[in-house]
């Protein structure tokens, strides 16, 4: 598990993120204009990747070790590479 600090960072952007999801299903409901539901979309995918980031960005030391996180082998780089593409 990434370190508490850093977790408290991931907790926050994604709740930033979810409020931002709960507004465009709201925009949508409203009959919004759809210009200004894809621009509030872009946002929540900008806050999702900017979390995922943060989780690899903190973990990679974890991931890459397997230190205090159950793994009894550390992930392979073709591991790593693939948790970055999954964001990509």
């Amino acid at each position: 598990m990434v370190e508490d600090g850093k977790s408290t960072e991931v907790l926050h952007r994604l709740r930033r993120a979810q409020g931002q999801l709960a507004g465009v299903i709201s925009m949508i409901e409203q009959g919004r204009d759809c210009k200004d539901i894809v621009i509030q979309l872009a946002a929540v995918s900008k806050a999702l990747d900017r979390a995922g980031f943060k989780m690899v960005a903190t973990g990679l030391r974890e991931c890459a070790t397997g230190v205090d996180s159950g793994a009894t082998t550390p992930l392979t780089e073709a591991e790593l590479e693939k948790l970055f593409l999954a964001l990509a």
